[in-house]
Order: C-alpha cells, then structure tokens, then sequence
C-alpha cells in the first residue's frame, strides 16, 4: 500500500464526519418532532395554513382588501410567503436558545459548535420543503399557474439557509451572555414580520413617510428578495433582481459577521454554560 492511499482517505475524514454528524442532529431534531406528536406533520404547517387562513378573511373578506389583480389567488400569495416567514422565525426562535436548553450535550459531545445552529437552519429548512405539498395543493385548488420562474425556487432556499445560518451564528451566543435578549429578538421578528412584505407586496411599499425616505430602507431587508424568489414561481412580476442583489449581498455579510461572532464567543460560551 502506497503512502498516497494512506493520506488520502485520512484528509477527507474530517469533512465526512461533520457533514455525518450534521445529518445524526438533523435527524434527531426531525425525529423528536414526528415521533413524539401524533400530528407531526400537521404541526409543521398548521400555524401558516391557520394564519393564512385569517388574513384572507380580514383582508378579503371583512375589508376588501386583499391581493391586487397581480397577487391573485390572495391566498396562494399569503401562503408563498408565510411558509418561508415560519421556516425563518422558526429558525431564528430556536437558535436564541439553542446552548442553553442542550447545554450537557453540546460540553459532552466533542464536534464543532456551529453544527447546532447549521442542524436548527436544515432540520426547518427540511420543514419547510416538506409543507411546500400543501402551498402546491391551494396552488392547484385556485388555479395558479406556475411559470418559467420557478427555476429561481433553488435560489431563494439556498440565500434563505445562508441567511439564516449567518443570523444563527450571531443570536446563539449572544444569549448565553445576555438573557433578555432572547425576548428582545421576538420583538423584533414581530416588527420583521410586517417589513419583510409578506403579506403584500414590495410594489406597495411609499416612497416615503412623512418625508422619511421608507421605501429605500425596507429594501435592505434582505427577506424581501428571498419572498421575491418563492413568488416568482406564480408571478413572475414579483421578481426583483436589484432586490435579489441586496438579498445575497446581505446574506453573505451576515454570515461572514455571524462566523467572527461565533468564533471569537465560543470559548467564553462554553465556559458560562
């Protein structure tokens, strides 16, 4: 036996036994979820079928004012973005608490700390992929045709995880050190919520306040894109490509802002739990 077929297998274990291990926490995540509750599956989407549900009956409904002749059928519109907004909050929630509630796991268990938020973003990530049967069911329900743009669908979940990962990586140990900040995230996921145009659309938005340019700031928000990129999938007119670039250029700086974050906290993290 060669020295090079020695060397070879052992450089690429590492990288094997992470992405393995990866896969074992995802699994478990998913496991305690479907096993544990009769209605596993249920769960995972009742909360955006029940608030799409709700929203269509206030806007539509009781106020008349639900999607314009471009976001019809309202109620596919609603659950394009809903879906991606609970896989979001979702992941957000739980990374807030995420050394805190597996504390003796994560000291006992010798792989790196990030692996518990990357196994939070793609155990929802999965979720979510998994409820998209039922946005395909209303889809067909009210005849909304599906186009050419649904090849952008790829797109948006691999910004959306990248997103998410680099958030995760920031709000994780910040937590550990600071306990209110777990309620001051919810807070802001509430106010998120309402300017990440998921209930509407970006083409909705003023330019401006009261003379307070709006419009250009609730473009940073990179979800914005992200919605644009599900959509586009029944309405072609909702894809932005100037909000897609914001989208992956906020992605990318959060996730290289969340890797410094996490590196530089780790240490004191596992000292404080």
């Amino acid at each position: 036996m060669t020295s090079s077929t020695v060397v070879r297998p052992a450089q690429r274990t590492p990288f094997a036994r992470y992405r393995h291990s990866l896969w074992l926490l995802t699994k478990r995540d998913l496991s305690v979820r479907y096993t544990t509750n009769a209605l596993g599956y249920v769960w995972s989407i009742l909360d955006p079928l029940l608030m799409s549900l709700i929203y269509f009956f206030v806007f539509v409904v009781v106020m008349n004012r639900g999607g314009t002749a471009g976001e019809q059928p309202y109620i596919v519109y609603l659950m394009a973005g809903l879906l991606a907004w609970t896989w979001f909050n979702n992941t957000i929630t739980d990374a807030t608490r995420v050394f805190s509630k597996e504390a003796k796991l994560v000291r006992s268990v010798k792989l790196p700390q990030s692996l518990w938020v990357a196994r939070i973003v793609l155990s929802k990530g999965i979720e979510y992929v998994a409820s998209l049967a039922v946005l395909a069911i209303f889809a067909l329900i009210f005849h909304a045709p599906v186009t050419w743009s649904v090849l952008w669908f790829p797109v948006g979940l691999v910004l959306q995880a990248i997103l998410l990962y680099g958030l995760g990586m920031i709000v994780a140990p910040l937590t550990v050190f600071y306990k209110d900040l777990e309620r001051a995230i919810r807070l802001l996921l509430r106010v998120l919520f309402y300017a990440s145009a998921v209930l509407y659309s970006p083409a909705k938005w003023p330019e401006a306040v009261h003379g307070f340019p709006i419009r250009p700031l609730l473009e940073l928000n990179p979800l914005t894109g992200i919605l644009g990129l599900y959509r586009a999938a029944f309405w072609p007119q909702e894809l932005n490509l100037f909000h897609v670039l914001i989208s992956a250029i906020g992605a990318l700086v959060l996730l290289g802002i969340g890797t410094l974050v996490f590196r530089r906290s780790v240490p004191a993290v596992l000292k404080e739990m």
